[in-house]
């Protein structure tokens, strides 16, 4: 290292006199002193977190909304709590240990008894065994498209 015989508290000597001495660039000198000047951070600092502390994070979440909340949603919940967290990585890690949402079924009625049409009379009273064959005749209707 060319720069580490530059000594910013020296007194009296200006720095662009000591890097024309040693044949260094003064940008250089500075861009070394900020290398060396910041604080070491580990590898993941403590605004970041590990993709397994992470995951049980978004487990979690999954879970609380029984299992209804897909990536966008889990990720505003994670947001909401205090967990920074990019849109891309919380989508990932959940498409990567495939976590889905359940999909519910919208509620169709098939049957809409609210009306004053006549109603054909019910002939078999629950009677599913007829004395003889040809008596009694039913059918499902329900694929026929009907007002």
């Amino acid at each position: 290292m060319k720069y580490a015989w530059i000594d910013r508290n020296r007194l009296g000597w200006p720095v662009s006199m000591m890097c024309e001495q040693l044949d260094v660039s003064i940008s250089g000198y500075h861009q070394y002193v900020r290398r060396t000047d910041r604080p070491q951070r580990p590898s993941l600092g403590p605004r970041r977190m590990s993709n397994d502390a992470l995951l049980a994070h978004i487990k979690a979440v999954h879970a609380k909304s029984k299992q209804e909340y897909s990536w966008p949603r889990v990720w505003k919940k994670l947001l909401l709590s205090g967990i920074r967290v990019g849109k891309e990585r919380a989508r990932k890690l959940v498409k990567l240990h495939g976590i889905k949402a359940k999909t519910k079924r919208k509620f169709k009625a098939t049957a809409d008894s609210a009306h004053n049409l006549p109603v054909a009379q019910n002939l078999i009273t629950r009677d599913f065994s007829p004395a003889a064959p040809d008596r009694v005749w039913s059918t499902d209707i329900t694929y026929l498209a009907t007002r």
